[in-house]
């Protein structure tokens, strides 16, 4: 049975049901705009019962053996293991992903679940000193309660068990809400790897709404402790506020403006290689994307002429063909705004040393240069298939630009000289950056975040037990205190 018949459906308190809403969400596939589900949308009576559900399912969920709770996450890579073709062809209907992409998002998904196993033994408490005589501190790691995970469209499978598998690993419980353009890969498919798993019902929910119906009835719910979002820095601004106004810790995960820079001693066909797939991958749809190739102009003539010519070798067209390079945006909204950015940034005076054709969904890349300093397509996120060459003339201007910008996510730096690279790169205002490497990397446990614009706190590793746990400090008292009166 395919997952978009199978899963059309909100998963509240273990139980599979319709959302009471007035109106469906419609899943379609963005490449040949095949319906592929109708969801009744949830309203905030329903995330009100999920919360409440959570909310009763943690208490027992947290006095559990770390070592019970970590089965779970063996069972649920088993799953993954065992279904992973379905699950690619779901990543290429629903997202547009490429069958390199798909394989790309199930590797990583299931790295994070293997460092979930490991996680649920990690929170550590300690014994402190005291200046009273006789006195025991103790510093208790406990769940913080419930968590709220808000997933994109980009990675929805993957950006979804990064957060919720952590988080139900450290003895929370979760309500997710996934995108409404990715609810099958980013929601419900994320339920049942987990309910196959064994467990229990209510630990894991999964609301298909949107703010139109709910407003901020996910965020300032009174139940979670923690909001997990995933998405643009404008959206990221509003639930910061909302959550600081609620007294709730945000977890924010946002765009980015990432450059790759390539110095003048760079091997310069390797970095080619590299900004062709930083830039490029998931049809650039990805947060840690090189939106700006900053080169050098002692190599710019042969690096730009090298990429350009290797832009024109991408083939454009249906996922579902391993030879396709580059598939659909996520929906007809965000291949005309690419197109018309394209468009508008050439009218302003840049040359177009590729312009790409939109058909569809389906936006051809672009390769743009000569853009005027101080131009705003140099400042934003741009999350499509554009490429914007920037010479400079030495490291310090390189610097310069590549700061020039209101994000900080990733970056790369390209060199023949590594501790240079290195030097430079702690220049750059980045949560991420790489030497002699793409600027799009993620590892189960190093701290992943971004400065700025580009979110605030860090996912991964140890990260995740200071996002999703709290600290409790409990002394003892041996022997009798001194008061004063």
């Amino acid at each position: 049975m395919s997952f978009f018949t199978e899963l059309a459906s909100q998963y509240i308190d273990g139980e599979w049901r319709a959302g009471s809403g007035s109106w469906d969400i419609i899943d379609f596939n963005p490449y040949n705009g095949e319906k592929l589900a109708s969801i009744a949308v949830a309203t905030a009576v329903e995330v009100d019962q999920a919360y409440r559900a959570a909310e009763r399912a943690q208490v027992a969920w947290g006095d559990t053996n770390p070592y019970s709770r970590r089965l779970v996450f063996e069972r649920a890579l088993r799953v993954v293991e065992d279904r992973e073709e379905e699950i690619a062809e779901a990543i290429v209907e629903e997202l547009g992903g490429t069958r390199l992409k798909a394989a790309f998002e199930l590797h990583l998904a299931k790295e994070f679940l293997r460092e979930a196993v490991q996680l649920a033994l990690r929170p550590e408490g300690r014994i402190l000193p005291s200046p009273t005589d006789g006195k025991e501190n103790r510093v208790y790691r406990l769940p913080v309660g419930v968590v709220g995970v808000i997933s994109p469209f980009n990675f929805p499978f993957l950006l979804s068990i990064k957060s919720v598998a952590p988080a139900l690993a450290l003895g929370n419980a979760v309500v997710l809400k996934p995108h409404q353009n990715t609810p099958i890969c980013g929601g419900s498919l994320v339920a049942k790897v987990f309910e196959e798993a064994g467990l229990p019902a209510g630990l894991l929910n999964v609301v298909i709404t949107d703010i139109a119906e709910i407003g901020d009835a996910l965020i300032e719910h009174p139940v979670p402790s923690v909001i997990s979002f995933t998405g643009s820095d404008k959206v990221g601004k509003h639930v910061a506020t909302v959550c600081a106004a609620n007294f709730k810790r945000a977890i924010l995960e946002l765009g980015g403006n990432s450059a790759l820079i390539v110095l003048d001693d760079a091997d310069v066909d390797y970095a080619v290689d590299a900004a062709v797939f930083s830039r490029f991958v998931h049809q650039g749809q990805v947060c840690m994307a090189a939106n700006r190739i900053l080169v050098d102009r002692k190599v710019e003539k042969e690096f730009t002429e090298k990429f350009v010519a290797k832009v024109g070798t991408l083939k454009v067209g249906d996922p579902a063909d391993p030879r396709t390079h580059i598939g659909p945006l996520i929906n007809s909204s965000q291949a005309e705004a690419v197109s018309a950015l394209v468009v508008q940034t050439v009218e302003a005076g840049a040359t177009a040393l590729l312009q790409g054709q939109t058909v569809g969904n389906l936006v051809a890349p672009s390769v743009l240069t000569d853009i005027a300093p101080g131009s705003p397509v140099l400042s934003q996120e741009i999350f499509g298939p554009v490429a914007l060459i920037v010479p400079f003339d030495g490291e310090e201007e390189a610097v310069r630009i590549a700061n020039d910008t209101p994000y900080g996510l990733s970056g790369a730096v390209h060199t023949g000289n590594v501790e240079r690279g290195v030097q430079l790169a702690k220049r750059i205002n980045t949560g991420m950056i790489h030497i002699n490497d793409g600027t799009v990397h993620d590892e189960p446990i190093v701290p992943f975040g971004g400065e700025k614009h580009s979110g605030s706190g860090r996912l991964n590793g140890e990260s995740m037990v200071e996002a999703f746990t709290t600290q409790k400090w409990i002394s003892v008292q041996h022997g009798r205190s001194r008061f004063p009166f």
